[in-house]
Formats: C-alpha cells, sequence, structure tokens
C-alpha cells in the first residue's frame, strides 16, 4: 500500500508538496513519472535511470503481457527484481491501448487535437468501432500486434495482470475515448469505465494501491460527473485520463473542473501529458504526478532539451561545437562529454549518442521539477 502526505499548499495557487510513501522507497511531489514500456527506459539500463533523478517509473501492463507474459514476470519475483529497479513503480491498466491501438490509430491522433485536425476529423459516434479493435460493455477484444492472435482485456484481466507484475501502483481498467468522439460516444464510454472501476476495485486481491481513473473528454459536465462518481469510491489516488482539448488553456480548464472535485488527501496522477511547457501549468492546478515519454522519445530523435531551448544534434554545426549540452547542467552527460562528441554519434546512428541524450533530458526535466518544487516550498509558486 501507499502513504500520502501533503507537506504544503500553496497560497497563490493550487500546487502542493507531498511525500509518497511506498515500499520501495519515498517519492517527493510534484514529480515526473517516466515511462519504462517494456520494464526500460528505452536506451538505458536501471542503473543509468537512477542517475538522473528519476523517483519511480511507469510500465505498460499491456505490453508485458504481449510479451514477455505476466507469468515469467512474477516467476522473477516481479517487476522490481525483473528489470532491478529498487524503487517504486506503477503499472498502467491498458486502457490507454483501447485507444492509441483503436481510433487513436486509425485517424493517427493523440490526447490534443490541434487545429487542422479539428478540421479535418468528423466526430466519432455511438456504437462506431475502432477498425482493429471491439469494444464491448464486458472489455476489449484485441489483435496482438507480434503474431496476430486475438486477446480480451477486461478489469478482471487487467487486475490480474497488474497484480502479478506487482507495481506499487496499479490503474483501473477504462476506455480512453479520442478527442473526436462527440458527446453521446463519450457518455456511453464513461458508463463503461465506471462499471469496470467498481469491478476492478472488487477483483483486486492484492495490497497494492489502484488509482481509479477519471474520464469525460472535453465536456465539464462529464469530467464532473467522472470526478464525482470516482472519488466516491474507496480508491487509493486518482488517474486524470482521457484527452485534453486542443490548446493549453483548455487543458488547464479541464484539469481544473476535474481536481476540484477531488479528495485534497489522495494522490493525483495525470495520465501521458508532460511536455516542458505544460509542467509548470499541470503543477499549479494540483496534479501529483505525471507520466510522459517527451524528455526519452525526443533523446532517440537527437534533441537535447536545454536551458537555452531544444538543441538538434543531428545538425552538422553541431559536428564543431565544443561546449556542453547545457552550461548550467551537472548531469553525468554534461559534466563528461561535448556537443560535438554526441551529434558524431546521432549523425553514425550510434545508440550511445540516443543513451547519452536520454540521461540529459531526463535529468533536466528532473531538475527543472526539483526547481519548482522548491518555489513552491518558499510560497513562489
Amino acid at each position: 500500500m501507499i502513504e500520502f502526505k501533503i507537506q504544503k499548499k500553496s497560497k497563490i495557487s493550487k500546487a502542493r508538496l507531498g511525500i509518497l510513501k511506498t515500499n520501495y522507497g519515498t517519492i517527493k511531489t510534484p514529480t515526473l513519472v517516466p515511462v519504462a514500456t517494456q520494464a526500460v527506459v528505452k536506451t538505458l539500463s536501471s542503473e543509468e535511470v537512477k542517475q538522473t533523478k528519476s523517483q519511480i517509473l511507469i510500465t505498460n501492463a499491456f505490453h508485458l503481457h504481449l510479451k514477455p507474459g505476466e507469468k515469467i514476470i512474477k516467476s522473477a519475483g516481479g517487476l522490481h527484481q525483473f528489470m532491478n529497479w529498487q524503487k517504486p513503480l506503477m503499472t498502467d491498466s491498458g486502457g490507454f491501448q483501447v485507444f492509441s491501438l483503436g481510433f487513436g490509430k486509425d485517424f493517427s491522433v493523440g490526447k490534443i487535437l490541434d487545429k487542422k485536425q479539428i478540421k479535418k476529423y468528423s466526430y466519432i459516434n455511438p456504437g462506431q468501432q475502432p477498425k482493429f479493435l471491439k469494444i464491448t460493455d464486458k472489455g476489449v477484444f484485441f489483435k496482438s500486434f507480434i503474431d496476430g492472435k486475438k486477446l480480451f482485456l477486461g478489469p478482471k484481466e487487467s487486475i490480474r495482470i497488474q497484480e502479478k507484475l506487482d507495481a506499487d501502483i496499479i490503474f483501473s481498467f477504462d476506455e480512453c475515448p479520442p478527442p473526436n468522439a462527440d458527446y453521446k460516444y463519450v457518455s456511453n464510454s464513461l458508463l463503461k469505465s465506471h462499471q469496470w472501476a467498481m469491478q476492478c476495485l472488487k477483483i483486486k486481491k492484492s495490497n497494492q494501491a489502484l488509482f481509479g481513473i477519471i474520464q469525460g473528454g472535453k465536456f465539464k459536465d462529464l469530467r464532473i460527473k467522472s470526478a464525482k462518481f470516482i472519488s466516491s469510491l474507496p480508491f487509493d489516488g486518482f488517474g486524470i485520463g482521457g484527452e485534453f482539448g486542443n490548446d493549453k488553456k483548455t487543458m488547464v480548464k479541464m484539469l481544473n473542473w476535474t481536481i476540484n472535485e477531488l479528495p485534497e488527501e489522495k494522490p493525483r496522477h495525470l495520465l501521458g501529458i508532460g511536455r516542458l511547457d505544460d509542467i509548470l501549468k499541470i503543477i499549479k492546478t494540483g496534479v501529483d504526478s505525471f507520466d510522459c515519454t517527451i524528455p526519452t522519445h525526443y533523446a532517440r530523435h537527437g534533441i537535447a532539451f536545454t536551458s537555452k531551448g531544444k538543441l538538434d544534434l543531428g545538425k552538422p554545426i553541431f559536428l564543431k561545437d565544443k561546449k556542453s549540452l547545457d552550461k548550467n547542467c551537472s548531469c553525468p552527460v554534461c559534466q563528461k562529454y561535448k556537443r560535438n562528441y554526441i551529434s558524431h554519434l546521432i549523425r553514425a546512428k550510434e545508440v550511445t549518442g540516443l543513451k547519452l541524450l536520454t540521461i540529459h533530458n531526463l535529468y533536466f526535466f528532473n531538475t527543472y521539477i526539483e526547481k519548482i518544487r522548491e518555489k513552491i516550498k518558499q510560497g513562489k509558486i
């Protein structure tokens, strides 16, 4: 189980400092939760992840179910032992894959639609199904992208998988509706997710902390309805999921609709949002933790985040640049390597270049959030 204590609440925003205690360590919140989809932060060993100031990771229950399988991980002693990560872990429920392998794949959309996409895509109506999976009242039928076999995932299956994986924090199974779903579709989807949430509570037998997920799309009444319903159930914390509008202002409004309905004493996790320019905004709404692939995904595309902006190390101009990635950064990479060498590695398609940028980017994000925590402590945020 977990224990969550609020240490300080801001007087000028809804930001707060907290301590989240688990069997595998204590987490200072607010915090980034780096994504370790297949029980690994891509390109890094668990020892290298520790160098980035990362406090907790989130792995993907759906992908780990497909390979190597939760039984193999359980026989290895659970995820902590399997991946040699003796710090806290989360596992998602597989609900996001209902979106990413469904309508998200059909329309090539993410959680936030830009203005061009809004005009391009028509709304998804009630009863409409994705091309590559089938959503029912009991769960979702997928087709494995590994061998093409059909597989079913519902509340029972999701909880059983997550129990075998044995992370500290697990999530209820839900449907993550696409951003171009109409009101009726999202309303029907919400009923399913609420039913599944209650089933997850009944099914869970382990001592893991279980977070309920709030949905409702872009619709204020549905977001509030979901937040009130999920917070009325005995979950250990809350995940805020689904889409978040088409601009930053809308995202903040949607978070406020939700968080205003949640009890203060339980932790709040924002699922799948965390661009650098999002972080301060979401922390000010009262979010305690958030997972995001941005620092690792950008690193694998040759991009470094710095105090002066992003650097594309794939550009030849950096081959003659003898400076560190960021003179203000104290990460192991900035202490030992120069831009010219990292640029060479990226251009030569050497995996070590991706490793070095991943270490730097995670360290940079975690340091940025560390400074935000300090400013909350000082009453400046």
